[in-house]
C-alpha cells in the first residue's frame, strides 16, 4: 500500500477508533446516578473513577513510552484494545468500589495505549514534522465523541441498563477497535538497515527545552481541563442563574471544536509553539473580560467565544507543541514522559479549582487561572529561541 494511498484512510481508522475509545470511557456522565445507586456509592466517588483513569494513565505513560518506541505504535494500541475488553468487563460486574475503582485502573493502561497520545505518535511515525495538520484533523473529528456517545449510552442504557452497556462497549473494544488497528494501520517503517538516527531522535528528552514544553503543556492543561468541569458553577458565581450557566457553557464545546477546525485549516502554515502563543493570550483576555464584565450577558458571551477559541486551539498544540522540537523515536519518549504529568494534573484540576471556588470565591479561581497562562505562555515565548531550523518534512495528506 503506497503511503499517499493510506493517509486518508490512517485519519478514517484512527477517528473512528478514537471516537469509540473516547465515547465509551465517557459513559459516567450518562450513567453515574445508576451506578452509585446500584453500588452503594455516592456521585463523588463514581465520579472518582474519571480521575483513576487519567492518573493511570499518566503513571503508565512513561513506561509504555518504551514500548512506542521500541515495537511502534500501532502494536501498541492493538494491545491496548485487547485490555480494554476485560475492563469494561470488569466494570460491567463490580459489586461495590475495589472493583469499580479496579476497573477504571484497566481501562487508564488501556486508555495510554491507545487514546490522544497513542494515535499522535502513530500520525509522527508515518510523517513526522508534517503530521500536524492530521493530528488537527484526527482531533478534530474526536471532539464529537461524547456529542455522539451520550445519546448512545443512554440508548444502551434503557435497553439493558449500565452493566449491559459496559459489555456492549467491551465488544466495542474487541470486535471493532482492536480489528481497525490491526488491519486499518499501516506497520510501522524502520529505517533502512545501517541508519543512524540523528542527535533530535537518539537523545533522550531530559533537557531544559524538554521541561518547559512539559511545564508550559501541563499548565495550560490544568486550566483547560479544571475549567471545563467546574464551568457551570464559575458561571453560577459570577450571578447566572443555573438554567443560564448551563446554556452558556453548553455553547463552549461548539466553539472548541470549531477552533479546531480552524488550527486545521492553517496547520501548514503556523507550529505548535506559534498556535499555543496565540491561544494562550486568547484565553488570558477571556478570563480578564469575565472578571471585569460583573456577570453581564454580553461579557459571559464573549468569554465563552474567546475562551473557547483558545482553549480548543491548546487542545491541539497539546500534541503538536513538542513536534516542532522532537522527531520520531524522540517525539515518542517525549510525548510520553509528558503525559504522566499531564495526566495526573487533568485528574486533579476539577477537584482543586472546585475547593477553590467554594471557599475562596470566584476571584481567586479567575487569579489562578490566569496565572497558569501567563506562566505558560512565558514558557512558550522562551522556546521560541529555541526552536529548530526548519525543516523540510514529509507531510500526511488529508
Amino acid at each position: 500500500m503506497r503511503p499517499e494511498h493510506a493517509s486518508l484512510r490512517v485519519l478514517i481508522v484512527l477517528a473512528a477508533a478514537q471516537i469509540i475509545g473516547w465515547g465509551s470511557v465517557g459513559l459516567t456522565a450518562v450513567v453515574a446516578p445508576l451506578v452509585a445507586a446500584d453500588l452503594g456509592m455516592d456521585l463523588a466517588a463514581v465520579f472518582a473513577g474519571n480521575s483513576v483513569r487519567y492518573a493511570t494513565m499518566g503513571v503508565a505513560a512513561p513506561i509504555l513510552g518504551r514500548a512506542f518506541v521500541r515495537y511502534g505504535a500501532r502494536t501498541v494500541m492493538i494491545a491496548g484494545s485487547a485490555l480494554a475488553g476485560p475492563g469494561f468487563v470488569l466494570l460491567a460486574a463490580a459489586h461495590g468500589p475495589v472493583a469499580y475503582l479496579a476497573a477504571w485502573t484497566i481501562l487508564g493502561v488501556a486508555g495510554c495505549a491507545t487514546l490522544t497520545n497513542a494515535a499522535s505518535i502513530l500520525l509522527n511515525e508515518i510523517a513526522g514534522h508534517g503530521a500536524r495538520r492530521a493530528i488537527a484533523a484526527l482531533m478534530l473529528a474526536t471532539g464529537l465523541s461524547s456529542s455522539l456517545f451520550w445519546p448512545t449510552t443512554a440508548f444502551l442504557t434503557g435497553l439493558g441498563g449500565w452493566r449491559a452497556t459496559c459489555l456492549v462497549y467491551a465488544g466495542a473494544m474487541w470486535f471493532l477497535c482492536l480489528p481497525l488497528y490491526r488491519w486499518g494501520l499501516p506497520p510501522r517503517v524502520r529505517p533502512p538497515t545501517g541508519a543512524e538516527p540523528g542527535p533530535e531522535v537518539s537523545a533522550l528528552p531530559q533537557t531544559s527545552t524538554f521541561w518547559l514544553i512539559a511545564c508550559g503543556i501541563t499548565l495550560n492543561a490544568f486550566v483547560t481541563f479544571g475549567l471545563s468541569a467546574t464551568l457551570i458553577e464559575l458561571l453560577v458565581a459570577e450571578g447566572l442563574s443555573r438554567p443560564e450557566a448551563v446554556g452558556y457553557a453548553s455553547m463552549l464545546g461548539i466553539v472548541q471544536v470549531s477552533a479546531r477546525g480552524i488550527d486545521f485549516l492553517g496547520g501548514g502554515r503556523w507550529d505548535g509553539l506559534t498556535s499555543g502563543l496565540f491561544a494562550g493570550a486568547l484565553v488570558v483576555t477571556a478570563l480578564i473580560l469575565l472578571a471585569a464584565g460583573g456577570g453581564t450577558p454580553g461579557a459571559v458571551m464573549l468569554f465563552i467565544l474567546i475562551y473557547g477559541l483558545g482553549s480548543g486551539v491548546l487542545a491541539v498544540v497539546r500534541a503538536t507543541l513538542p513536534m516542532a522540537f522532537y522527531d520520531k523515536a524522540a517525539y515518542a519518549r517525549a510525548a510520553s514522559r509528558i503525559a504522566l504529568p499531564l495526566n495526573l494534573v487533568t485528574a486533579a484540576a476539577p477537584p482543586i479549582l472546585a475547593t477553590i471556588l467554594t471557599t475562596l470565591g470566584r476571584e481567586a479561581v479567575l487569579l489562578l487561572t490566569a496565572g497558569c497562562v501567563l506562566t505558560a505562555t512565558a514558557t512558550f515565548l522562551a522556546l521560541t529561541r529555541r526552536r529548530p531550523k526548519a525543516e523540510t518534512p514529509a507531510p500526511l495528506r488529508v
